[in-house]
């Protein structure tokens, strides 16, 4: 029973994580003479794969976690940190709980014409405790501009683990990317934790991109405060015809409550995020209200996922590709 709690702990740890830069120099003149900006590594031609052991206790099998960087291959259970410049990070993750090394890989590589795209997909994931299936948790695919405090050591906050955003002080007026999307046509998510039985969940899932510009600072005890500059939420409830090349969604600033294109996803603090402060702990961003819709921004939020339950909730099959992902002024 012992070595049972520690493979669920060590399996929440990882499935917490799975409900959550730089720019390249490079512009692009349109017709209509609007600059268009790639993120670095933007066009997810590039991948880092690491080779990552399990416990032999849950099966001893040999994992691959792809991320978003510059290629290489990395064999071994080492903590893994944005490579080569990269600000991306996915929900493929390491957890180490008492001794058991365990992954989750939601996000993969895939062909695409002659380059390559990301596909996120939501899972239901299986754990097997000496050969039986013991433990199924649903788990989303999420491809996010930020950091990862590897390995994940237990289920206390494990969102105090992620480092959300990145340094950013300029006022894009959209968000274009390719995408595909297929959305599971049910009309209710899974709930699946691991020990407790699948239930479900009223409402169809969706599939979702969050773009946030914050204006951020720090207070003399090290807390961590923020202004919403900027927002941009789409969510996808049906399937795509194909794929769907530039996609541009504006980018609305100040308070956007009146807009008649706000939701109530957009409104503030609609999650808790981290970050870490000047004395090198990770805390909570305070996302306190609305800047000026004029206010130069100092951190931009970006996250593709594949379900936007929270953890644990999903509808398994989901899947959203993603490719050139950029940035429009």
């Amino acid at each position: 029973m012992m070595m049972r709690k520690y493979i669920y702990i060590c399996w929440m740890a990882l499935c917490l994580w799975m409900c959550q830069g730089r720019l390249a120099a490079e512009e692009i003149k349109s017709a209509s003479d609007e600059k268009v900006t790639s993120f670095l590594y933007g066009n997810m031609d590039q991948w880092l794969v690491r080779q990552i052991e399990e416990s032999s206790i849950i099966g001893g099998e040999t994992k691959l976690l792809y991320e978003i960087a510059a290629k290489d291959t990395v064999v071994g259970n080492i903590a893994y940190t944005n490579a080569g410049g990269s600000p991306w990070r996915t929900s493929n993750v390491m957890a180490k709980v008492a001794g058991i090394v365990k992954t989750n890989v939601s996000v993969f590589p895939e062909r695409r014409g002659t380059g390559w795209c990301a596909r996120l997909e939501t899972r239901m994931e299986k754990v097997k405790v000496f050969g039986i299936v013991d433990i199924e948790v649903v788990a989303a695919g999420s491809v996010f501009l930020g950091k990862i405090h590897e390995p994940i050591k237990g289920t206390k906050n494990p969102q105090s683990m992620l480092l959300s955003g990145i340094p950013f002080t300029k006022r894009p007026k959209a968000l274009r990317f390719d995408y595909k999307v297929k959305v599971m046509p049910e009309h209710h998510r899974v709930r699946s934790t691991g020990f407790s039985r699948k239930t479900t969940v009223p409402g169809q899932d969706s599939i979702a991109v969050v773009l946030f510009l914050q204006k951020r600072w720090e207070d003399k005890d090290g807390n961590v405060f923020c202004k919403r500059v900027g927002t941009m939420v789409q969510r996808y409830a049906k399937s795509s015809n194909g794929w769907v090349n530039n996609a541009t969604y504006p980018i609305l600033y100040g308070d956007i409550t009146k807009d008649p294109a706000y939701k109530d996803y957009m409104r503030i603090q609609v999650e808790e995020r981290y970050t870490t402060n000047s004395k090198g702990e990770s805390v909570p961003i305070h996302e306190i209200g609305w800047a000026d819709k004029n206010e130069t921004p100092t951190h931009m939020i970006l996250q593709f996922v594949s379900s936007h339950g929270g953890a644990y909730i999903g509808s398994p099959g989901n899947t959203f590709w993603i490719d050139n992902v950029k940035l429009v002024y």
